[in-house]
């Protein structure tokens, strides 16, 4: 028997994940959410995967402007972490107003306090259920100072640290 939705969203919120701001910039605008489903494919080329709800705000923006940015965020960063998932009710335009952004080399807005910045062109879009999966070629990577950073796990926020 298949599992419920139920069931599948609890199993899921035992996956512990990076909490990430996914952003796009372009002709079709500058949008940013709080994301946690990202994760490596290849390293040759350098390929990760992103997947959003087909409801985002993000996903048409993003598949619009053919380009985004993983933002990998740092253990102090939950309010940022709830302004880019919607929680606070600031609009697309005064999210960025928290922290201060740089662009690498597409564009999309790269955080300067993250983790790691990993920018990106949208390569395919796979489509299911609820979800677009967008398969995603790294153009830049920036490095942040080795700290603590921030992952979603039992459906709330948790520090993960840097090995001694």
């Amino acid at each position: 028997m298949e599992p419920s939705r139920q069931e599948f969203r609890d199993a899921m919120a035992r996956l512990g994940a990076a909490v990430t701001i996914v952003t796009t910039d372009g002709p079709a605008g500058r949008v940013g959410i709080t994301a946690s489903a990202v994760c490596s494919v290849t390293d040759t080329p350098p390929t990760i995967i992103v997947c959003m709800n087909r409801t985002s705000s993000l996903n048409p923006v993003a598949k619009a402007n053919g380009v985004l940015c993983v933002n990998v965020l740092p253990a102090d960063a939950q309010e940022m972490a709830n302004i880019f998932a919607g929680f606070t009710g600031a609009d697309q335009v005064t999210r960025f107003d928290e922290g201060r952004w740089t662009e690498l080399a597409t564009g999309a807005p790269a955080l300067d306090s993250a983790v790691v910045a990993i920018d990106c062109v949208v390569e395919e879009v796979l489509e299911k259920g609820t979800h677009s999966v967008i398969f995603a070629q790294v153009r830049a990577i920036r490095l942040g100072p080795a700290r603590p950073a921030l992952i979603w796990f039992s459906r709330n926020y948790h520090p993960v640290g840097v090995p001694e």
